[in-house]
């Protein structure tokens, strides 16, 4: 085998230029000093504000006013004053008397569907349904198909098997700095100290009773032990293991060292200056020995009357009882309106109406009066025409 030897240079090898990497500069900060002086801790609020005697308000009740009975009251409404009740009259049916009377003597005439409708005997309609009986045909079954008829075999040929290529480790020491490791410089520092209050805790003197109301309720209950599935027997599979895999097959071992830990470069400037541990809320709050504060119960303003109850509203007392008189009626009698007039009965329908002579029905004839037999149709039905008047002419 020929070794080739393919030098491609893409567009991003041939413009890039590599440039020396220069730190930028840190910004030290400056030195802490304290300020001269005391922290003006006084507020708006406290210089503003001006404590005020409070003193319970005065119930202000209003003036108890009586009413005064003067006299009853004697008025008409409007209603009672211009209501007349009339003296109504019944007033009597004016319906018309029924003139008709039904005939005595029985209909005995036929309709045109019952002389001219002959019964005939109903006879079933012959079915064109097919007969669902399969037919067998005696042609042999021809199954060539287009792709039977038409497909060609063809020779497969064999399959290109690429080799192996066989690894081949490299001469060079592994690398195994990342880009942080490589670019950073630890700087070797202490640790800061904590600056917190030591924690007080508050106790108490009283000795702690272990007795609770869960614990005096409670029963123990004998709690039988669970039962224990038994597992099933493990039954080793049949024949030897291949414990061989694609890495444990492919992969070498390398001969590498520890890394060693790479800790930055302390660029810190120590200053001989002793640090100082104060703080605004050191100052302002120091550790006070505390103890449980009992109850804040208000004062009562308003002191509670030294007498008995009486219980009489201001309702009960100033109520006075008075006798209801009951409200008359002005609901009118119940008595119909009557009328010495005569009443007017006329309707349109009455004045207008014509009455008219009810004619006999021609098709109930055998022959009616007036028609002329032309023929009869298929189903029976008999057609008759109008006899015209003829017109004699001058």
């Amino acid at each position: 085998m020929r070794s080739r030897c393919l030098c491609q240079i893409c567009t991003c090898g041939s413009d890039y230029r590599p440039y020396e990497i220069v730190k930028q500069p840190r910004h030290v900060p400056e030195e802490y000093k304290p300020k001269q002086g005391e922290i003006d801790l006084g507020t708006t609020y406290k210089r503003d504000f001006n404590s005020y005697k409070v003193q319970p308000v005065a119930i202000v009740r209003p003036l108890e006013r009586r009413r005064v009975k003067q006299g009853k009251v004697d008025t008409v409404p409007t209603y009672k004053d211009d209501y007349r009740a009339w003296d109504i009259q019944k007033i009597d049916l004016y319906k018309p008397e029924q003139a008709y009377h039904p005939p005595t003597v029985k209909f005995g005439n036929s309709t045109t569907f019952q002389d001219d409708y002959a019964p005939q005997e109903i006879k079933p309609r012959q079915s064109f349904k097919p007969s669902p009986v399969v037919k067998c045909s005696t042609v042999p079954f021809n199954g060539d198909t287009s792709h039977r008829l038409d497909y060609i075999p063809y020779q497969l040929e064999l399959k290109f098997a690429r080799p192996k290529e066989v690894y081949k480790p490299t001469s060079q020491p592994f690398e195994d700095l990342t880009t942080h490791q490589y670019d950073f410089q630890g700087l070797p520092g202490e640790t800061a100290k904590i600056c917190r209050p030591p924690y007080t805790r508050v106790t108490q003197n009283a000795h702690f009773e272990g007795s609770t109301e869960f614990r005096e309720s409670f029963q123990a209950w004998e709690i039988p032990p669970p039962e224990v599935k038994k597992p099933q027997e493990y039954v080793p599979p049949a024949g030897a293991m291949q414990l061989n895999s694609t890495s444990h097959l492919d992969y070498v071992p390398y001969q590498t060292k520890r890394v060693s830990p790479i800790r930055p470069v302390s660029q810190r400037k120590y200053n001989n200056v002793p640090f100082q541990g104060k703080s605004t809320t050191k100052e302002d709050f120091p550790a006070w020995e505390c103890c449980r504060q009992g109850l804040i119960r208000q004062q009562q303003q308003i002191s509670k009357p030294s007498g008995r109850f009486d219980g009489w509203s201001t309702f009960r007392s100033h109520y006075v009882p008075h006798e209801l008189i009951r409200t008359e009626s002005c609901k009118p009698a119940h008595a119909l309106f009557q009328s010495s007039a005569p009443f007017d009965d006329a309707t349109m329908y009455s004045t207008e109406y014509t009455p008219k002579k009810q004619e006999v029905c021609p098709a109930s004839y055998p022959s009616p009066p007036g028609y002329i037999f032309e023929n009869t149709n298929s189903q029976g039905h008999k057609f008759f025409r109008k006899v015209t008047p003829t017109v004699e002419a001058f």
